[in-house]
């Protein structure tokens, strides 16, 4: 664990405080078990499990391998982890995850130990609407059998302090998207499904299941649809549709939550050598956008 920061004012800049943070690579071990798959599935309302022992993990389920189960004592009052290796020492520290991109050299196989070294790529700040944002990309190289099987970069920006952002104050539960494209995957964020992908993934922040908090601390109209679970929805559009073509690469970038009870459309429209995907509500056509490309 790198050493706290010295106090300093909190107009300082973001920057100030990781001047000096490079956290160390980290290395982690799991067995692929498939009971995660198996529950992952059931999440997702799939009539079997993905996949058996052996077959290839689909892209973006390695999310719910190499896990860190932080200890109760350690979570703040949002119920995010307090401190953490490639978290940066910022005062008031907000994460919102931002996106990111995976090269898949050759699946990862289920049943068989791999292991994970996680290091710190880039940290750079950036100002948006809303203030000065801390972008902080993490690479992660995943291997087995001896060989690199995934390249993954996962782009997580930081604030000091709420975010300002304007939500809406009602959500309509009862209006759908409607998108023109040829792959459809309509599906509606229940609490129940968002409680199952937090347990699934370890992830213990209450935006994603305590709707008084998120209404009276953070202001959102309801829960938050995890940004990682609409990612990988868009990513069942191909292993849906096109199960014979695996995905070699993958991009995707989170723009505007979407809240528990809206119905939601994952959708993609195939090209020749891959497909670009969104997420999509009766409120925005993008919540969420993807590309892939097939090997």
């Amino acid at each position: 664990m790198p050493p706290s920061s010295p106090a300093r004012p909190e107009t300082a800049p973001l920057g100030s405080y990781v001047t000096s943070w490079r956290p160390a690579p980290v290395t982690d071990e799991d067995p692929l078990h498939a009971d995660p798959v198996v529950a992952l599935s059931a999440v997702l309302d799939l009539p079997a499990p993905a996949v058996r022992d052996g077959d290839a993990i689909p892209p973006l389920w390695h999310w719910l391998y190499f896990l860190n189960w932080t200890a109760q004592g350690d979570l703040g009052p949002d119920g995010h982890p307090l401190r953490g290796h490639f978290l940066p020492p910022v005062p008031d520290r907000q994460r919102m995850w931002a996106g990111g991109r995976c090269e898949i050299v050759e699946p990862l196989r289920l049943g068989g130990p791999a292991e994970r070294i996680s290091s710190l790529s880039a940290v750079t700040t950036k100002h948006g609407r809303t203030g000065e944002l801390l972008f902080v990309t993490e690479r992660r190289e995943f291997r087995q059998d001896g060989r690199v099987r995934l390249v993954e970069e996962q782009d997580i920006v930081y604030r000091s302090g709420r975010n300002a952002a304007r939500h809406p104050d009602a959500l309509d539960e009862s209006a759908a998207p409607e998108p023109d494209a040829p792959w459809q995957l309509p599906f509606q964020a229940t609490p129940a499904l968002l409680f199952g992908f937090s347990a699934l993934t370890a992830n213990a922040h209450r935006i994603h299941y305590d709707a008084p908090y998120c209404r009276d601390e953070e202001g959102y109209p309801g829960l938050v649809v995890h940004g990682p679970l609409l990612a990988l929805l868009m990513l069942e559009l191909p292993r849906r549709q096109t199960p014979e073509r695996p995905v070699r690469s993958l991009s995707y970038r989170l723009r505007r939550p979407v809240f528990a009870g809206e119905h939601v459309s994952a959708y993609g429209t195939p090209g020749g050598t891959g497909a670009e995907l969104s997420v999509a509500t009766h409120r925005e056509a993008q919540h969420a956008t993807g590309e892939v490309v097939f090997g």
